[in-house]
């Protein structure tokens, strides 16, 4: 599931603001990024993150502002300056040309003169930069639990829609004898008229097919995985994982229903619960 949130702390020279992001992943990543400076802050950083996700490629973002006071400092590399000035005055000379090397173009040569900012201190900055870590990571970690409860609902919809499948494969079945018994007669009827039936023997015929083709331990089995579904869903902690097992063994059952039944009703059933079922699996990878 996705989530995003964002905190600012004030710390000593300046603001600290945290950003956590979160997108869907099959196992936990949790991605840490500081100011170099505050490299020693990673660790205790992502300790503060990792109990409030199980699953996810989460990245974590601080930035420090510092205050209006906190100038940075500029530095000049006078030994630099003097070679570009005495290269520039030999050229001159070399070339006869005049005019001299300008302080401004001095300054802008590579190596001469540099900006640095104050270094930030680990120590005085660790309270705020984990204060707004944590809270940015609880408000990422409860709009996933929000989008969660809208995603439950919507597997509970989807689950209800495979019920209803397996209801109409299992009230077809009930119509699959008298359908093959039907297509039997007229078969025989056709190849051989002269022949006279065997009500008997057709109606050993029949049930042998038809039990050949039996389903109802496969569409009970499909009943219980989805009442386990459901159930997991309301559990407590993580139950991706549970939750795409639960499907691959709706799938295996699926499969078994459609390679055991000939019937073209049931065929097309089949071919829609397939379908219901892939929807699940993609909605599932979100579930943590």
């Amino acid at each position: 599931m996705t989530g995003f949130g964002s905190a600012d702390v004030a710390a000593p020279g300046g603001a600290v603001s945290a950003e956590v992001r979160s997108v869907n992943s099959r196992h936990l990543d949790v991605r840490v990024r500081l100011p170099r400076d505050l490299a020693a802050l990673e660790v205790p950083a992502r300790e503060r993150v990792t109990p409030l996700f199980r699953r996810g490629q989460v990245e974590v973002s601080v930035r420090v502002a510092r205050d209006a006071d906190s100038t940075p400092a500029v530095e000049v590399d006078l030994e630099a300056a003097r070679r570009y000035a005495g290269a520039a005055a030999e050229l001159g000379r070399e070339l006869g040309l005049g005019g001299e090397l300008s302080l401004a173009a001095l300054l802008s040569l590579p190596g001469v003169s540099r900006v640095r900012e104050p270094e930030l201190d680990p120590d005085s900055l660790a309270g705020a930069v984990l204060g707004a870590v944590e809270a940015a990571a609880v408000a990422a970690a409860e709009m996933r639990a929000r989008e969660g409860e809208a995603l439950a609902r919507e597997l509970r919809a989807r689950i209800d829609g495979v019920l209803e499948r397996v209801s109409a494969i299992e009230a077809r079945a009930g119509e699959i004898a008298a359908a093959q018994r039907e297509r039997l007669t007229r078969r025989l009827a056709a190849l051989a008229p002269e022949i006279e039936l065997d009500p008997a023997r057709l109606e050993q015929e029949v049930v042998i097919w038809v039990d050949r083709g039996d389903v109802t331990e496969e569409t009970v089995r499909l009943r219980s995985h989805c009442q386990q579904f459901t159930d997991t869903l309301g559990a407590e902690g993580p139950v991706g994982r549970k939750l795409e097992f639960l499907l691959q063994e709706m799938g295996r059952e699926t499969n078994t229903i459609g390679s055991k039944a000939s019937d073209a009703p049931v065929a097309r059933e089949v071919v829609e619960l397939k379908a219901e079922l892939e929807k699940l699996r993609e909605q599932a990878l979100n579930v943590e």
